[in-house]
């Protein structure tokens, strides 16, 4: 039953007879009552409600405390890893062969042919140290056997000095690809094993060929054509053990490449041809010829 809004009746009074009447539907344009106004409907926006505070912004950047660790690659430009040093326990010349030999810190072994120790007496008064193999001393596993070999056996024989009755080595055992110069990683690695090859040597006199040898055994920065033909000293690392009379030489290699510098050469051998005189070395040696 449908029926319409008695004006004459007040609004609670008028709701309650329609109630009774059985009135279930409102007829009408406006669906209000006399007496009352409807209120527009509330639009709700779809967005967020209103009246919230907006939650504040994340930040740009986060704490590098938190970010996930991981591990950093090395770099290309990260200098190199030190060299392994030797633990040389070596009491004699044979034990020390032994004892390079079966030596992995140095990576010059890898390439080299073979390993080159030393030639000639190693009870010499005379000990002569170069740089490093060459291409004919790796093939043979002997020091100063090439061409710079060759003008060593000849300068040797000018000062009235044979070969055997030396005693000869080098600042490292392996030879370095292409003869370059070895790395100062490569020669830190050499260095005990030389070190104590001259405290088991015990030499008199200890001529050193060449700027590496000069530079590494003298801790020295002047180049070999500053030093070369000077006396000093080496000191032993062994307790007690008495400096030894040194001279730099020209290495023979330089001097095939630099021919006129033989004439220097020539005058440095003088010069440990009179140092062997006084110290009575080889008393029978001639005088060397020019």
């Amino acid at each position: 039953m449908m029926l319409r809004q008695e004006p004459s009746l007040t609004s609670f009074a008028a709701l309650q007879w329609l109630a009774e009447m059985g009135a279930d539907e409102v007829v009408g344009d406006v669906p209000g009552l006399v007496g009352w106004k409807a209120s527009p409907p509330k639009v709700i926006p779809l967005g967020r409600p209103t009246g919230l505070r907006e939650p504040p912004a994340p930040p740009l950047t986060r704490s590098v405390s938190k970010l996930p660790s991981f591990q950093q690659p090395p770099s290309p430009l990260s200098p190199p890893p030190l060299p392994r040093v030797a633990l040389v326990t070596a009491h004699t010349i044979d034990e020390l062969r032994e004892q390079i030999a079966a030596f992995e810190g140095c990576a010059l072994k890898v390439t080299a042919m073979n390993f080159v120790f030393a030639d000639g007496d190693p009870t010499s008064p005379l000990m002569f140290i170069g740089e490093a193999p060459g291409e004919e001393e790796d093939r043979q596993g002997k020091p100063f056997v090439g061409a710079s070999g060759q003008l060593f056996d000849r300068m040797l024989t000018a000062a009235g000095i044979a070969r055997k009755d030396v005693y000869i080595t080098n600042t490292l055992f392996w030879r370095p690809p292409g003869n370059r110069t070895p790395t100062d990683a490569e020669i830190a690695a050499c260095l005990p094993f030389v070190e104590r090859h001259i405290a088991l040597v015990k030499p008199k006199i200890l001529i050193l060929l060449g700027g590496v040898a000069a530079k590494t055994l003298l801790r020295v920065s002047e180049g070999i054509t500053r030093i070369h033909g000077k006396w000093t000293s080496y000191t032993p690392l062994s307790e007690g053990a008495a400096p030894i009379p040194c001279l730099p030489f020209y290495h023979p290699s330089y001097l095939l490449r630099q021919t006129s510098a033989k004439r220097q050469a020539w005058k440095d051998l003088l010069t440990l041809k009179q140092r062997m005189k006084e110290e009575g070395i080889f008393p029978a040696a001639q005088t060397p010829h020019s």
